[in-house]
């Protein structure tokens, strides 16, 4: 093998060739690691199953992000417009007025406005909002389930392995198809 008899010992010469040789085969395998994890995180993103999510706080927490790429959305569409907004109140709250005691959104970023008594309409500045999931928990388990998380694409880095879906207990994180990024809540939800 290599030219000189079993246990004699290689030349220096020898021996950093058959190093830059491994190094090589290396490299070109890890390169092509690389590639494919890019190619993969190219045609695909990470997204939250609304179905499966049971809002557990990681969200807020987990992010490679100072400030979690997990917003609240609000599907309009479902939305009871209540007065009594059990994803923008405390459960038992002081009064019905917009003053922070009495709100459930830890950084202000739920924004109530009036439209005609007895209708209110609720929008997210998602600037503020930390996806702590803690408007989803009181629309779902007492209202009727119009917040909920997604990922937003313009802020997530789409980590070749998601912090965030490595610790989500209902495992309710994957990657979806470029082409049909967000995954919607519905009624059937």
């Amino acid at each position: 093998m290599n030219g000189h008899p079993a246990g004699s010992p290689c030349s220096r010469r020898q021996f950093l060739r058959g190093g830059a040789r491994l190094l090589a085969v290396t490299g070109v395998g890890g390169l092509a690691g690389v590639l494919a994890t890019r190619a993969s995180a190219q045609t695909t993103r990470w997204q939250i199953d609304p179905a499966k999510c049971v809002r557990c706080g990681n969200c807020a927490t987990k992010c490679v992000l100072k400030q979690s790429a997990v917003k609240c959305v609000h599907a309009f569409a479902m939305c009871g417009y209540c007065q009594l907004c059990t994803g923008y109140f405390e459960p038992e709250p002081n009064a019905l007025t917009t003053a922070a005691e009495n709100q459930l959104c830890p950084t202000n970023a739920i924004k109530r406005t009036y439209i005609e008594d007895p209708y209110y309409e609720y929008t997210i500045d998602e600037e503020l909002c930390i996806g702590c999931a803690k408007c989803v928990e009181g629309c779902s388990r007492f209202g009727n389930g119009s917040l909920f998380l997604q990922i937003r694409h313009d802020r997530c880095v789409n980590c070749n392995e998601c912090a965030i879906a490595r610790n989500c207990p209902a495992d309710a994180i994957s990657r979806t198809p470029v082409g049909h990024p967000y995954r919607l809540k519905t009624e059937g939800h």
